[in-house]
This record gives structure tokens, sequence and C-alpha cells, in this order.
């Protein structure tokens, strides 16, 4: 999948990938990707409430390995 940054939150955990995604999403302009790369487990339902609470679309949910992936589409 396409996108237009990537933010590597490997080895943080909650709250620390939701804030730094938050703020990496609002330097971006609407209609961007932010691919957003995760090890803590508790990231998929953060990152699910996430979605809903700001709007930010989440379009890509994947794990490979002990790395989640997701892709957040700006608002």
């Amino acid at each position: 999948m396409q996108f237009d940054r990537e933010l590597d939150v490997k080895g943080l955990s909650c709250p620390l990938p939701i804030l730094r995604t938050k703020k990496t999403l609002a330097e971006m302009t609407s209609g961007q990707v932010l691919r957003v790369l995760a090890t803590d487990p508790g990231a998929v339902k953060d990152f699910q409430a996430f979605a809903k609470q700001t709007g930010n679309q989440l379009l890509v949910n994947a794990e490979a390995g002990q790395v989640f992936e997701f892709y957040f589409k700006r608002k």
C-alpha cells in the first residue's frame, strides 16, 4: 500500500504509540496516509479506538511476526 509518511513506534508501550501517531497525523494534510509500525500487542485495540475517536480512517491493520502494521488516512 502507498503511504506518505512512516512512524516507527516499535518497542514503545501505551500510551506512547497513540500519542506519537496523533502528533504525526496532525502534521499531515487531509487525505495523506501514515504507516505505523508497532510491537505493543495492545496497539490493535488502541488504534481501532483511536480511529473511531479522531475520525482518521484505519485502512489496514496487519501483523507480520511480532510487528503490527497500521495505515491511517488523515481526515
